[in-house]
This record gives structure tokens, sequence and C-alpha cells, in this order.
């Protein structure tokens, strides 16, 4: 067991040892040996820093003295990657000891260059270079130009519109989606403003939908144009499926006077799915079954086929049962009038 007694013991044993050890020849070599060692290193590392070697540093984009009346339609980034070469000292004071200030662009120096501005990989290169030793040889910079485009009080409303697809679960349908707000504002110059109908969402797929669904989504950006607000609350509502069958009429069509159509059954049943949303007020009365005159001089056949011309547009997976009939055209006396 270890008591207070046993501990200072072997403290003091292994302090003697090390005091030894110090003390020894051996110590002495070694400790000479590693002092050689770290010289032979900084000679080695003064050597090699005045060795030519290339970097990446990065530097900060600002654009200033934007009037008020502008509203940028595209945005500078927020920095620039710098590619430079020089000694490796240089080097070195640039990424531990030099912090690098914003590389400044005046909005009033390019407002005379129209609404679309280039700024050229030589014009950055000379701001760039304002901040590097007059050793430092600058390589290159990405992006190697820059883009101004801006637009003032040019703007007008557009709706917002999905771009991508998307689809209910199984015995739901798609019965709405709602954008909030459904229209966004969009800034442009002239040219670009005209080609705009409509702010489209970034792409977009969901799948599977059994609920209401609210998504913040984006608007696909336009270049050279902006959009207030650049986000959107989409809303997809889905409904539930359910079957329904309503006995339809069955209807003859560009009959001649005296002839009229017979057809047994009567009534054919039409069943279809409709969501529970509109199950009460899709009808018999939202479907129209009817054979047509000539179809029936052209028919060979004893029963002529039954299909829904027309239907509520809530209803889908329409069918019609029975599928055909048989038919019989009845010759009635046609009563003239006379003045």
């Amino acid at each position: 067991m270890f008591d207070k007694k046993n501990i200072r013991t072997y403290y003091l044993m292994i302090s003697r040892k090390i005091r030894n050890f110090l003390l020894s020849q051996k110590s002495r070599e070694f400790l000479v040996f590693l002092f050689f060692v770290f010289v032979s290193f900084c000679f080695w590392l003064m050597q090699t820093m005045n060795d030519l070697y290339q970097a990446e540093f990065k530097m900060p984009v600002r654009l200033r003295n934007v009037p008020k009346e502008v509203v940028l339609t595209s945005e500078l980034p927020d920095e620039i990657r710098v590619r430079v070469e020089d000694r490796g000292t240089v080097l070195l004071n640039y990424m531990l000891g030099r912090t690098f200030f914003p590389v400044s662009f005046d909005f009033e120096e390019y407002r005379d260059r129209g609404d679309h501005v280039h700024i050229s990989s030589a014009e950055i290169f000379k701001k760039v270079a304002t901040q590097l030793n007059t050793s430092t040889k600058l390589l290159s910079v990405r992006p190697d130009t820059l883009e101004i485009i801006y637009t003032e009080g040019k703007a007008k409303k557009v709706p917002v519109v999905l771009d991508g697809h998307v689809s209910a679960g199984r015995q739901y349908y798609v019965s709405d989606i709602h954008f909030s707000p459904d229209s966004v504002m969009v800034y442009a110059p002239k040219e670009v403003l005209g080609s705009i109908t409509a702010a489209y969402t970034q792409p977009l797929e969901l799948e599977n939908i059994t609920d209401t669904l609210n998504q913040r989504v984006a608007i696909r950006k336009v270049k050279g144009a902006k959009f207030v607000p650049a986000t959107n609350d989409m809303s997809v509502y889905v409904d539930m499926y359910s079957e329904k069958t309503v006995d339809v009429p069955i209807v003859g069509v560009d009959f001649p006077p005296g002839k009229v159509l017979r057809t047994f059954p009567s009534k054919a049943q039409v069943t279809f799915q409709v969501g529970l949303k509109h199950f009460k007020e899709v009808t018999a009365n939202d479907f129209f079954i009817g054979i047509h005159y000539k179809d029936l001089l052209r028919n060979k056949e004893e029963r002529v086929p039954l299909s829904v011309q027309t239907f509520s547009p809530y209803a889908s997976r329409v069918r019609v049962i029975p599928s055909s009939a048989d038919y019989l055209i009845e010759e009635q006396q046609v009563t003239e009038t006379h003045d």
C-alpha cells in the first residue's frame, strides 16, 4: 500500500536518479548534441526560407459609395483568392503577421460605363498589388473578372412559379400549391427585366406527401436580376381519394329530325375517384355520355361502345359500366307546323 511515507521515499529516489543523470558525462554529451541539432535546424530553416515559394491568400472585396436609388442586381464575391510567389520569409509574414485590407471598388468610378460593368483582371491586379511587397510576384486572382449589374428604379411584379415536381402518396393527390407571397418584385436593367415573366423556385422534387407540407423555398437566381424577397413560403395541400359512382343518361347526339336513339340500358354507371374535399359537389350532371349518329351509321356491331366525353376536373380514373350498350334507332313522325 502507498502511504505518505512511501510516496516521499519514491519521490526522493526518482529525483536523485534524474539529478545524477544530468550531472553525468553522458548527459552533458547528450545536451551538446541537442544544441548542435538545434543550431543546424536554424541554419537549414533560414536557408530554406530564402527559397522561392508560391502561396494563395484570401482578400475581402468591398463596393463603396453606392447611391440609395441604385439597386444592385448582381453581387460581388465576398472575397477573392490571390496567388503569389516570393521568398518563404515574406510569405510567412503574410500568413502570420499580415492582415489584408478589403480590395475596395468605388461605384462612382464605374457609373459612366452603364448598368452592366465589367471590372477587368488588370484593374483587380492593380488594387491587389498595393497591399503586397515590391518583391512579391502576383501570379493570379480568382475570379479574374468582376461584374457590377444594377438598376435605378426599374422593377415589376411577377408571379412565383414552382420549378419541379410534387407528388402525393398512395390514395392521395395534391389539391393545391400555395405561395406566400404569391408574387415578388424583380429589379433589373431594362433588357433583362423584359425577359422575366415569372419568379421560378429552385428545382424541387417532393414525393409521397400524405399531409400538408410547409417549406421555405429560394427563388432561382437570374443573372442581372434581383428578386425581393429572395425566398418564399410554399404550402402543399393534399387530399385523400374516395371512390364514387353516379348514374349518367346515355344521350344521342346530332340525330336528324324524326330519329330517336334508344339504348339498353338507358343509363350507365360512371365510377371515378374524387378527393374528399369535392366528394359532395361532383354529381351526375358533371358527366356526359353521348353517342353520335354518324358513329352509329359506321358501327357494324350489335352494341355500341360507351365512353365519357366530358367529366368533372376533380374526377380521375373514370370508368363506365357497362362498356357498351344495345341500341335501337326509332322513327318518329315529325309534326309540321303551319303559320
